[in-house]
């Protein structure tokens, strides 16, 4: 059972690491092949391993065909860009997003006339956004939406957030904008849609009556999962102190609510006479008490999807505790495993999934065989350091690195939110729902329990930790064996000796050094893929030059978090030696307290140095103004400046850069428009060259590109960066045209992905991210 388990398991997880879809019916004729040599074959291990095959293939062909069914459901391109009418209910709560809108999920029940001719099959869920004055989270439940909708779309990079693999991975078929809203009550109400009725009609009630709380949103976030009001200055100090996972409704949660409800009826049924129940249905009268509050909770939170993976384990505890001495604690494990994946196919896509069952095992390993169990205590730190240590490999393949102040903060906040934050919310939300006119003192519990634990995890954020060594993946297993052995060794003073050893060599390597640059023998240009902005890489051998850092939004949110720190982390880029900003406009100079927050910074320039000194943290170097006639040197790169002399600004005061290597050249213009273009050009433009990069100025706009600088430069290739389907239209169809008029080679970040161009004797060569994506980022090609 469990090696069949096992196997399906493996086939379902594949499937993300091969990226393509297999055709079903091969894989269903593989698994009669597999089983039918199984079935007639007299020997045991050839009959075992086909009948581990056929439950492997069966696990591919079970997540390939509902990843064939997710597909089929994208929005069409021929109706991209439309105005729509579709009615729905809301899916989620409504929630504040950037520029003053209004987020929200929408559950398709009815396309309108204007979707003609209809397609067989169209999206049921669409993820939209709401602008303008009369945008209000106060949105009636059942709407009739007019919309401008567009293909599941987002940036694609070496590393950093996957919007896309978000929404494949949670079924939205389509994003976009809302024109006009109005209620529908004329459409049936199913039983999905009147559950989301009843939680929202939970949510606005007790989100009025803790309207006067200093601490309301955390509430909220650890009550009903709504995070919607969580600022991303929240949202920074959950980061830095590793406790994302407490604003997430799962195990951590779950676990309380079964711990809580188990010890309460196993303690009034042993109040009763001995006679009256026996050992099993004592068990299994517990057992089901923890089920039915746990679920009811999982629906009070949304029933998202931590929330359902924490659930059916929470359930699968409950099985193993009614089979006490008769399962084991790894078969209950491999059975929460197969039961997430036949339930949800696409949890292999969710970094929680990975680090939930990863910390599931590392908790079994470390206290299954323990005689006597440790006080509560030694447990937690038990816990933490395991934990800490074990997970490593795990959170490196995955793109991250564990924390010092995470292991610190997560010691502290966990038993606080367990034991004191979490019975007090339940205790006073219930309250509050019930008897509303005791709000003023439920919610001044709420805050004095929450109030602690914030400040708390506000002041953890702004230690001067360093960060850990790089000590790559021989290194992290290492380290999480020594862990283990050393949690297991029987002898305490022993295992305090390992201890102080790991202790003192991680410290050794975490305290900081000079920053070194992992070397590249061959010269490269990186054009990531920040959307409707622009960010460049230039570097070689140990020296790194970044051209711009891409978009920020007032919120926060910023492209250098998202793309440009985890891509310059992923090619082991952990020092500039320059930053040049083209000019000071946000989608070319976003997210700068970032980037000097993540990165070291040796020195400053700009086409605009007074308005974009205004940006900078006060540690940062002075930003000098980028000249004419400025050359500099990266590895054997040669990077040559120009910008229009006089008194230009905005995007005329662009500094031009052009990288050359060997008569090869990649220029990067900023947003400079047709005028200063002919000034540039006039001027002597770029050196003489055979083979030739130009990324298009101003993102494609219609006041740049002109004739004569196309003609001019005559690139063999062209890149576009600019943001899918944004509403700005970049690229202009014409100057598309003039490109590939004369003869370039057209390539836009919102179809390619990243860009990188790579230099050598025999010509440069070039690839883009979306060429070799898996099967759910393929479909923008």
């Amino acid at each position: 059972m469990r090696a069949g388990i096992t196997a399906f398991s493996c086939g379902v997880i594949l499937l993300y690491s091969v990226g393509t879809i297999p055709a079903l019916p091969w894989l269903v004729s593989g698994i009669a092949v597999v089983w039918g040599v199984a079935w007639f074959t007299s020997r045991a291990l050839i009959a075992r391993i086909g009948v581990l095959a056929g439950w492997l293939l069966l696990g591919l062909a079970w997540s390939g065909g509902w990843s064939q069914e997710r597909l089929a459901t994208v929005l069409p391109a021929a109706l991209e860009g439309r105005e729509l009418t579709v009615l729905g209910h809301l899916c989620e709560l409504p929630a504040p997003g950037s520029y003053h809108s209004v987020r929200f999920s929408l559950c398709v029940q009815q396309w309108g006339a204007s979707v003609s001719p209809k397609p067989e099959v169209l999206p049921s869920r669409l993820r939209l956004a709401w602008y303008g004055d009369n945008a209000t989270l106060s949105l009636p439940h059942q709407l009739q939406l007019t919309v401008v909708l567009k293909q599941p779309h987002g940036s694609l990079n070496p590393a950093g957030f996957r919007y896309q693999s978000w929404l494949f991975r949670h079924g939205y078929g389509a994003t976009g904008t809302v024109r006009s809203v109005a209620a529908a009550p004329q459409l049936e109400c199913d039983l999905k849609c009147r559950f989301h009725r009843w939680r929202g009609g939970i949510a606005r009630a007790l989100g009025a009556a803790l309207e006067p709380g200093d601490y309301r949103r955390l509430a909220k976030a650890l009550l009903l999962g709504d995070r919607g009001e969580l600022t991303p200055a929240d949202w920074q100090v959950l980061e830095a102190t590793g406790t994302i996972h407490l604003m997430a409704i799962s195990g951590l949660h779950l676990g309380l609510i079964a711990a809580v409800v188990g010890l309460l009826v196993r303690w009034l049924l042993l109040a009763l006479p001995l006679h009256w129940l026996s050992p099993r249905q004592h068990r299994l009268l517990v057992a089901a008490s923890v089920a039915s509050a746990s679920l009811a909770y999982s629906l009070l939170a949304g029933f998202t999807v931590p929330t359902r993976r924490a659930l059916i384990m929470v359930l699968v505890g409950c099985w193993f505790l009614v089979r006490v001495r008769q399962t084991g604690l790894w078969l209950a494990w491999v059975i929460a495993l197969g039961l997430v994946l036949l339930q949800d196919p696409f949890s292999p896509l969710d970094r929680g999934f990975w680090l939930s069952f990863s910390a599931v095992a590392v908790l079994i390993l470390v206290f299954a065989r323990r005689q006597r169990p440790p006080g509560v205590l030694t447990a937690l730190v038990l816990a933490q350091v395991a934990v800490f240590f074990m997970l490593w490999p795990v959170l490196l393949w995955l793109g991250e690195s564990p924390s010092l102040v995470g292991m610190a903060a997560n010691l502290l906040a966990i038993p606080w939110l367990s034991l004191v934050v979490m019975p007090a919310l339940l205790f006073l939300g219930l309250v509050l729902w019930l008897f509303p006119v005791s709000s003023s003192w439920a919610v001044a519990g709420i805050d004095a329990v929450l109030m602690p634990l914030w400040l708390t995890l506000e002041s953890m954020a702004a230690w001067p930790v360093p960060e850990l060594p790089e000590v790559g993946w021989p290194g992290a297993l290492g380290l999480a064996s020594v862990v283990f052995v050393c949690l297991l060794l029987p002898v305490g003073r022993l295992r305090l000796v390992g201890g102080l050893i790991i202790v003192v060599s991680v410290a050794a390597g975490a305290w900081p050094g000079p920053s070194h640059n992992r070397a590249v023998a061959t010269p490269e240009v990186w054009i990531w893929d920040v959307g409707q902005g622009l960010s460049v890489l230039v570097r070689h051998q140990d020296q790194a030059l970044l051209y711009d850092t891409g978009p920020a939004t007032p919120s926060g949110l910023s492209a250098v978090d998202s793309v440009v720190l985890p891509s310059l982390r992923r090619l082991g880029v952990a020092r500039l030696d320059r930053l040049l900003l083209s000019h000071g406009d946000s989608d070319h100079a976003g997210g700068l307290p970032q980037l000097f927050a993540g990165i070291e910074v040796a020195s400053v320039y700009s086409g605009e140095p007074a308005r974009v000194a205004r940006r900078l943290p006060p540690a940062a170097p002075a930003v000098q103004r980028c000249e004419v006639g400025q050359v500099w040197q990266v590895g054997e790169l040669e990077v040559a400046f120009w910008r229009a002399p006089g008194e230009v600004a905005g995007n005329d005061a662009s500094c031009v850069a052009t990288v050359s290597w060997q008569r090869q050249q990649v220029v990067l213009p900023g947003d400079i428009t047709t005028e200063v273009e002919a000034r540039w050009l006039a001027e002597g433009g770029p050196a003489p060259a055979r083979w030739r990069a130009v990324v298009a100025p101003h993102h494609g706009s219609r006041t740049s590109s002109g004739p004569e600088w196309v003609s001019a430069l005559a690139p063999e290739l062209l890149v576009f960066s600019a943001g899918y389907r944004h509403r700005f239209g970049h690229p202009h169809p014409l100057v598309e045209t003039r490109y590939r008029e004369a003869g370039s080679r057209v390539l836009n970040t919102a179809h390619h992905g990243a860009i990188t161009i790579r230099f050598s004797a025999f010509g440069p060569t070039v690839e883009f991210q979306r060429a070799d994506a898996p099967f759910w980022l393929r479909q923008q090609l």
